[in-house]
């Protein structure tokens, strides 16, 4: 993976929630966006929200964030080749508060997902141990009653999303800042992988 890191990345001496992520090319990022409806309430993701999560950092202070920013420019690894296929849900506490669109295969992505971690857990990180499941969410749900059969209506009609296959060429650091109308993340560092 290319690059050196030439300047900081943040000025100021603050805290920074970040995660590590993937950006689909702008046509699945279309069949993504044209899939969404049809659950009212739903806060369906913006183009700019459209990514597939390699690994969530959480909050971190200056320091750290450009050490991580160092480490994943070290990194070695190579773009992987994925599609979409189906879409699913997360329940929390027997409510669905995610709907999502499956990243396949699963392996490469996973394997990607183990080296990021690996890379983190290096710098003194915990490392995550919770299942990884490549997805890219489409919509955050509140946590209100009634919506089941618009839900399930949701996953019938696009059970068959799926995508021709394509590349993420760029591994990308994103910082998310929380707003009253959901997440703003923005890229702050992104390198290439190999191919």
């Amino acid at each position: 993976m290319a690059a050196a890191m030439s300047e900081k990345i943040w000025d100021l001496p603050i805290m920074h929630r970040l995660f590590i992520g993937l950006r689909p090319p702008p046509a699945i990022r279309q069949i993504l966006l044209a899939a969404m409806g049809g659950v009212p309430a739903a806060r369906w993701q913006t183009d700019d929200q459209l990514h597939l999560t390699l690994r969530f950092v959480g909050e971190v202070a200056t320091p750290m964030a450009e050490e991580i920013a160092l480490a994943l420019a070290r990194l070695d690894a190579a773009a992987p080749r994925a599609r979409i296929e189906g879409v699913g849900r997360f329940d929390r506490d027997g409510r669905t508060d995610t709907l999502w669109a499956g990243v396949a295969p699963a392996a490469p992505l996973a394997a990607l997902h183990r080296k990021v971690d690996r890379a983190l857990v290096g710098l003194g990180l915990p490392s995550d141990t919770r299942s990884y499941l490549p997805h890219i969410t489409l919509a955050r749900l509140p946590r209100s009653q009634g919506m089941g059969p618009a839900i399930e209506g949701f996953l019938a009609k696009q059970a068959a999303l799926a995508s021709a296959d394509f590349m993420m060429p760029h591994l990308s650091l994103f910082e998310s800042t929380l707003t009253r109308d959901g997440a703003v993340y923005e890229v702050r560092a992104r390198w290439p992988l190999g191919q």
